[in-house]
Parts: structure tokens; C-alpha cells; sequence
């Protein structure tokens, strides 16, 4: 059972970052698509990417290791 939480605690994190990449510009675009080709908003849309897939990760991998320690 630690086997198939620890697969969907690292496949979740993938799923969750596509989803943001992807509504990332319906949430921070300004809809100005001269902003949105700015290299500042790309490192944004990749920072927060980035931050929120670790952050579900960690979360996930804390809640699989602490589960099989009993």
C-alpha cells in the first residue's frame, strides 16, 4: 500500500503543475500579451510551478513516510 501512495504522491505533483502552468495566464496574464512575453512573467509562471509542485510533493512524501512508519 506504501508502494501505490508513494507512486501518487509523486505523480500528483505533476498533474498539479501542468494544471497551473497551463491557468497560469487566465489568473496572473493581464490579459497583455506584451506582458506575457516578457521574460519576468516567465520566470514568474516558472517559479510558481515550480514552488507549488514541491509544495505537493513534500506534503505528499511527509503524509506516505509518516503513514508507514506504524
Amino acid at each position: 500500500m506504501t508502494i501505490i501512495f508513494g507512486i501518487v504522491a509523486i505523480l500528483l505533483p505533476l498533474l498539479i503543475g501542468r494544471y497551473v502552468w497551463k491557468n497560469f495566464d487566465r489568473y496572473f496574464g493581464k490579459n497583455d500579451q506584451a506582458y506575457m512575453d516578457t521574460l519576468e512573467y516567465f520566470l514568474k509562471k516558472i517559479g510558481i510551478t515550480i514552488l507549488v509542485a514541491f509544495i505537493v510533493l513534500w506534503i505528499g512524501m511527509t503524509l506516505v513516510f509518516n503513514g508507514s512508519a506504524g
